[in-house]
This record gives C-alpha cells, structure tokens and sequence, in this order.
C-alpha cells in the first residue's frame, strides 16, 4: 500500500503527543511514581496552568488520532479480504509485540530495584487478563484490539452506508459521548445500567467505534475544500483544546487532595471536547499536500509502534533527573521540563527503536 504522507506526519506527532501527556503526569500524581494514580494533587499555580495546557489542550487528541489513523487506513476492508486474512494480518503485526513488551515491563524493572519479586510474579498472573502495573500505557491496546475484532463486521455496511445514514450513526455516537458527564454529575447508571447489566441503551453506538465512523465519514464524504478544513479544523481544535484545558485547571486546585476521574473529569478520549478537538486536528493534517513525506518523517512514522510500547523505560528515569524529586521545583521551570521530558524521552525511543529494527526478525518486537 502506498503510505500517505499526512498520516505518517500524524503517527509521528501523535506519538510525541502520548509522551507529552506521560510527562505532564508527572506534575500532578500525588506520589513518586511519577503516573497519575486514584488521587491527585497539583503543587502550585504554574504546574495547574502548563498541565492542563501540555497535557489537557495538546496531549488528548493523541490516542483519538491513533484510533482514526487505524479506522482511516483500513476501512473498508479491501476487495475479496476475509476477515480471517484481516485479522491474521492485523493482530500479526500487534500481539508479538505487546506480549514482548508486556513481559518487559514485568520483569525488566527487577534490574534496577523498581518492583520486588512479589509484584513482578503478581503481574505475571494479570497478563492473560490485563496489562502489568508499570505498563499503564498499554491499556490503549486492548481497544484497538476491539476496533480490529469489530472492523470486517461494520466494514460491509460502511461500504453502502450514504453519507446521510453515516451522520446518523455519528449523532447517536456524539449523543454517547455525553455519558462520561451524565455518570459524573447526573446518575452513576444510564439507559437500563444496574448492578446486573452494564450495557446501556447506546453501548453499541458509543466508545471508539464512533472514531472509526468517522474517519471513514472523513475519507469518502467529506469534500470539503482545503480552505474550509483549514478553518474549521482550527476552529474545532482551539474550541475543544480550550475547554479540555479549562477543565483540568477548573478542578486543580494548587495543594488539595483530588480524586483523578474528577480531576480529569472531561479529559476522557469520547468526550465531546476530545471528539471536537480530534477532529479539527485530523481536518487540518488533510490539508498536507505533499506527494510524500521528508525521509525522516516516514521512518519515524514506520517506527511509532515501537517508539509507544517502549517510551515509559525511558520516561521515568529522564522524567526523575529533571524533576529532581520536587515537582514544585524542577531543576528548568515546568513550562520547559515537561516538552523536554517528552521530546528527550521521543528520541531516545527513537534511537533504540531503529537499532532494534535493523536486527533479524524485528517485527516481532517493535511491529
């Protein structure tokens, strides 16, 4: 398949953008791990203001991307692929990689004292079941294992869907997309949830289905000239950037105890600020129109898989020499130390992902 220049820009900046996200966590965890945890707490105005900034206005349009990248790329299914030759490819090139990764992240820490022998066996029994406690970041990858299952089963309507009968389904999702607020303010359960079902009137029109749709929405319906998704992609990000940032710093109060999920209460990816902003974001990296991409940005688009699985390796460590044990503090003001966390962290995992990728059978560890 040829590659499409504006989607290894995408990759690329999306997989800045997650480091830039596990950066800014280090200004408001309430503890050392240097992950926001169950609780919160914010040391002072500047890092309330560049978290919500950083992590909020950037940082969250980042898995979203990654989720439409997918859905854009492969939907519809292409003509006379079953979906047993769609999933023997896709989950091919994913599962080796996470599983190496998820047995990285749960022995590796043993070399230099960060988890005991204990943890390590106790991560161990999860991993049939979920990913090991020092590898948070790969609880993305259970979702786009949902997108891939669900892909050649939507794919044959989305290929006779009209563009009318896709913005039907895109209103029941943004509709969806209210239930993160509705659980947070208004009722715990919504539209048939109790203790005994958990699946809601629009389950099945909500989470990042709704991406998936839209991409393809994006790609075969949406003529638009580039001068009107220039403005409303902009229009869109800065709308929904604003709000997503806003509030984060709303709820972070310098010095107070704060449960995350409230703290971060509009910061989940199907959100409507998140959508909004996603979208205006994918709108405007349409309007590239080169014929490929420089060199530089197709070889780090090849190597973002791996760049991802790896980055928290990298991150803690670089994270801790800023910091200096005082997020309050860090060695260069929080307006710097978070970006340069996370571009410190982006090279590093780009290095060793292209040194990994120059040996035999590579593939099977970075994608």
């Amino acid at each position: 398949m040829k590659r499409i220049p504006f989607i290894d820009y995408i990759r690329v900046v999306a997989c800045f953008l997650v480091m830039l996200v596990h950066a800014s966590e280090n200004f408001y965890a309430a503890d050392a791990s240097g992950l926001a945890g169950n609780v919160s707490m914010l040391a002072n105005e500047a890092n309330r203001f560049w978290v919500a900034f950083y992590d909020g206005f950037l940082g969250r349009v980042s898995v979203p991307l990654f989720m439409i990248v997918s859905a854009f790329l492969l939907v519809p299914l292409r003509e006379g692929q079953t979906m047993a030759q769609f999933y023997r490819r896709r989950f091919t090139r994913i599962l080796p990689p996470m599983i190496c990764f998820m047995l990285i992240y749960t022995f590796l820490p043993l070399a230099w004292g960060a988890m005991s022998w204990e943890q390590s066996l106790a991560d161990l029994k999860r991993l049939p079941f979920n990913f090991p406690s020092m590898a948070g970041h790969l609880w993305f990858m259970y979702p786009l294992i949902s997108l891939y299952l669900i892909i050649p089963v939507v794919s044959p309507w989305l290929e006779k869907a009209s563009a009318k009968e896709e913005r039907v389904f895109l209103g029941i999702f943004g509709l969806s997309t209210l239930i993160p607020w509705l659980h947070r303010f208004v009722s715990p359960e919504l539209w048939g949830e109790c203790f005994w079902n958990n699946f809601s009137m629009l389950w099945y029109c909500s989470g990042y289905l709704g991406y998936l749709v839209l991409a393809h929405y994006i790609r075969f319906h949406l003529d638009w000239t580039r001068k009107r998704k220039l403005t409303v992609g902009w229009l869109c990000f800065l709308v929904g950037g604003a709000f997503t940032a806003w509030s984060f710093w709303l709820k972070g109060v310098p010095g107070q105890l704060i449960e995350t999920p409230m703290l971060e209460w509009s910061w989940e990816f199907c959100t409507p600020n998140v959508v909004l902003a996603t979208f205006g974001v994918f709108l405007l990296f349409t309007c590239i129109r080169q014929e490929e991409a420089p060199g530089l940005v197709t070889s780090l688009g090849k190597l973002s898989f791996g760049m991802y699985l790896m980055h928290l390796l990298f991150l803690a460590p670089i994270a801790g020499w800023i910091i200096g044990g005082d997020p309050a503090d860090p060695s260069v003001p929080v307006a710097l130390a978070i970006p340069l966390i996370a571009l410190l962290t982006f090279l590093c995992s780009a290095v060793t992902t292209k040194l990994i990728s120059l040996i035999p059978g590579s593939k099977w560890v970075i994608g």
